[in-house]
């Protein structure tokens, strides 16, 4: 599989964002991408508002989704990226989707807020109450991630025993204190844990770290993009994931059960 990453400082008009990922789309199938990733919350951003997010929020058939499926029926490319949709009451889901061919293939509603460092996702997000589907890409099973849920091991070893070949992160990855380090050594962890590739593609611009990188299954990044905005690609082979499981059978060696989502209690 070829994995283009396109990291973009979003915007906060949502036209503007709809041009960038159209043109991101445009040059990584003209490149030969199988999967393009693109970062959280591509909708609309401002980091002077942060309330933005939700008065800006569309639902999945509203004009911003709508215009990348159009030009996505013409392309051999799938797309993954975060967008805000409307919930019920006054808050959103912050909603991944993959996109292929005109269609929505797979959603997930993130599941881990970003309640920490000094940030409050939850007041304008839901939590999601799904574990993430597989989406199949150019013969390899993708898991879908976003953003905080990187620093939560179960997740990511929910996919791998589910099958995953590829774990995808699209991330808005806040600047701070040793912050990028956290960043890599967690999507080096969470690929040399579970002997699978990782695409961690974040947002870049004056409050995220960018950064986006692609680790292999033996921890080594083979990818890895900057600060500013670009566009990088990598490959990913099935028999680097076959020959780090062979060497280092963690999955087999394991002596915990698959992780389960725990939900709050009703009432």
């Amino acid at each position: 599989m070829k994995i283009a990453m396109g990291q973009f400082a979003v915007r906060p008009v949502w036209e503007d964002n709809a041009r960038v990922c159209l043109d991101l789309m445009r040059r990584a199938a003209e490149a030969g991408a199988d999967l393009l990733v693109l970062p959280e919350g591509i909708l609309a951003r401002d980091i002077a508002d942060p309330d933005l997010v939700r008065r800006a929020a569309q639902p999945l058939d509203g004009p911003f989704v709508s215009q990348l499926q159009a030009l996505s029926r013409g392309l051999d490319l799938t797309v993954i990226m975060t967008v805000h949709t409307p919930a019920a009451g006054e808050r959103v889901w912050n909603t991944q989707v993959a996109l292929r061919r005109g269609e929505i293939v797979a959603q997930y509603r993130k599941l881990h807020l970003y309640d920490a460092f000094s940030m409050q996702e939850s007041v304008n997000v839901v939590p999601g109450d799904t574990v993430p589907p597989l989406v199949p890409v150019a013969g390899m099973r993708v898991g879908m991630m976003t953003c905080y849920d990187l620093r939560f091991p179960e997740l990511a070893r929910r996919l791998a025993l589910d099958g995953a070949d590829v774990l995808v992160v699209p991330s808005a990855w806040v600047k701070g204190p040793l912050k990028e380090a956290h960043w890599s050594v967690l999507s080096t962890a969470r690929a040399l844990e579970n002997t699978c590739y990782v695409a961690a593609v974040g947002e870049c611009g004056p409050r995220n770290i960018g950064a986006s990188m692609v680790v292999d299954p033996l921890g080594v990044a083979i990818a890895q993009a900057g600060e500013q905005e670009a566009l990088v690609f990598a490959d990913l082979d099935p028999a680097r994931i076959a020959h780090a499981r062979e060497v280092l059978p963690v999955l087999k060696n394991r002596r915990f059960a698959r992780p389960e989502l725990a939900l709050p209690a009703a009432g």
